[in-house]
């Protein structure tokens, strides 16, 4: 499930997008308290992700095949706002904040989709890398695809939801 939205970000023409992603948490995900466990939030960023490059036109896998480039994480931030339990239906929403010439900030918000409670909200850069573990530039066939949907400079996510 993908969800693009207008938005004014400063350019003619251009758009926000922000990208709707749907997951269960599911029993293997939680702990005896049913609770899930903190690290799969970092998988459900992942989820949410890999669904605003479809939603942008591409996917990592055609990416990495085309140009034998790799966007690996460099750094992960998650702030716990409420506990996502079993069998909760949760909704991510995946925006990019900041995009330069080697990295790429993506912005996430979790929300438990019964009742819309934000459960989490954070972001990851990412940096992409040749296969040797050198930095490399974004091919501009991708920076176009993905500089197409984002927000004017650097933003906090929760701005770019709004």
């Amino acid at each position: 499930m993908s969800d693009k939205r207008g938005g004014n970000s400063g350019r003619p023409g251009s758009r926000k997008l922000v990208s709707k992603s749907s997951v269960k948490v599911r029993y293997a995900e939680t702990d005896q308290m049913g609770v899930a466990y903190y690290a799969n939030y970092l998988v459900w960023f992942e989820v949410g992700r890999s669904q605003y490059c479809v939603d942008c036109g591409f996917s990592y896998r055609d990416m990495e095949q085309e140009t034998g480039l790799f966007l690996i994480v460099a750094e992960a931030h998650c702030r716990y706002l409420a506990p996502a339990r079993y069998e909760d239906d949760l909704v991510i929403s995946t925006g990019i904040t900041d995009l330069t010439r080697r990295t790429i900030r993506f912005g996430y918000e979790i929300t438990r989709e019964r009742d819309g409670a934000k459960i989490a909200r954070g972001e990851t850069l990412h940096v992409l890398m040749t296969p040797q573990g050198r930095p490399a530039s974004l091919p501009e066939k991708y920076r176009e695809l993905l500089s197409e949907h984002r927000s004017a400079g650097p933003v906090k996510f929760a701005d770019a939801l709004d």
